[in-house]
């Protein structure tokens, strides 16, 4: 299993989902994109200070990552798509990349409404079907997270209907993403650091 090839410090802290071969086009087809995902990964620790950070349109955890890839040449991308049917452009948006580079996309989904999982994998589904990305990536949260934010009082804004690991899975393994490679790495209580 691809899995298995990821580093251990990894595995050990992250819950990881693989779908359509995701892991291995990464590393023989993008090795840089997938070191700086392995290294962004590695620097993240869930502080108790951001989980207790009021909410606003980023949350502190969302910023870490996507500042951290931005310094990489990673950017937030909105693609411009069409199609033509009998000379007749039909213009198909899709929604803005959290963090995009050279065919890759990654979303962080750390505390919105789940739905927001429908959105990311639609468009991930057709960005894959016209060739615009190869790999999708979302970081999100596990789902064992929430005794902490129940001990830490913030357990009403980290609720059942918004986004983790057990609203992610059901909607990948129905087909909502079609057929995009797919890599998910859920946020555990073992990266937790309750003293920053």
């Amino acid at each position: 299993m691809a899995i298995a090839n990821l580093p251990q410090n990894i595995t050990n802290v992250y819950e990881v989902h693989e779908y359509r071969h995701a892991i291995a086009i990464l590393q023989s087809d993008f090795p840089n994109e997938y070191q700086d995902l392995i290294n962004v990964l590695q620097s993240f620790k869930l502080k108790k200070s951001a989980i207790l950070t009021p909410g606003g349109r980023k949350s502190p955890i969302s910023a870490h990552l996507d500042s951290y890839l931005y310094v990489r040449g990673w950017k937030e991308h909105n693609f411009d798509t069409k199609i033509s049917i009998d000379n007749v452009e039909k213009y198909t948006p899709t929604h803005k990349i959290d963090c995009y580079k050279n065919r890759i996309a990654l979303d962080v989904e750390w505390n919105n409404k789940d739905p927001f999982y429908d959105r990311d994998l639609n468009n991930f589904r057709l960005l894959y079907e016209r060739d615009a990305i190869s790999v999708a990536i979302i970081i999100t949260r596990c789902s064992e997270l929430q005794p902490i934010f129940n001990t830490l009082g913030k357990g009403s804004s980290y609720g059942a209907s918004t986004t983790h690991m057990s609203k992610l899975l059901p909607r990948i393994e129905g087909g909502a993403g079609g057929g995009c490679p797919i890599l998910v790495f859920g946020i555990s209580p073992n990266l937790y650091d309750p003293n920053a």
